[in-house]
């Protein structure tokens, strides 16, 4: 992010490490503990912050599989399809896109024919959900 704000420079200290003390961000952010902890209480109640999460190698996880899949929807349904894709518990995550698909989903299964079933089954199976376009994570690079 780069930021010389304040709540600029918190975030960049939370997206290198989003385990960072208040401690440890209010020194790499140059301001109090306080703020640090005003500031991020302030984001998350504004939904700047929706979460803390670990990055993931997909290639040394022995139990998981993960794909990242495009989703087709249809227009009228949008709203309804997002509300149902939302609660599924095996989408980690889920992102409006100006790509080639409205919906991106991170989807997490226990091995690749689990993750199939998951797409078939609980994905494709949501009314307004047209295609899905699954691309199988291998290795992280960065």
């Amino acid at each position: 992010m780069e930021a010389t704000s304040t709540e600029g420079r918190i975030l960049d200290v939370l997206e290198d490490d989003a385990q960072a003390s208040y401690a440890e961000i209010a020194k790499r952010a140059d301001v109090s503990k306080p703020t640090v902890r005003k500031y991020i209480r302030k984001m998350e109640e504004e939904g700047v912050i929706v979460g803390y999460s670990a990055d993931v190698d997909p290639k040394k996880l022995s139990e998981t599989s993960i794909a990242v899949v495009g989703l087709d929807v249809a227009s009228e349904r949008y709203v309804e399809v997002t509300r149902t894709l939302r609660n599924l518990e095996s989408i980690e995550s889920l992102y409006t896109s100006s790509g080639d698909h409205m919906l991106i989903a991170e989807v997490r299964a226990p091995d690749g024919d689990a993750l199939g079933d998951v797409i078939s089954e609980s994905v494709l199976d949501v009314d307004g959900v047209t295609a899905a376009h699954p691309s199988f994570l291998q290795e992280r690079l960065k």
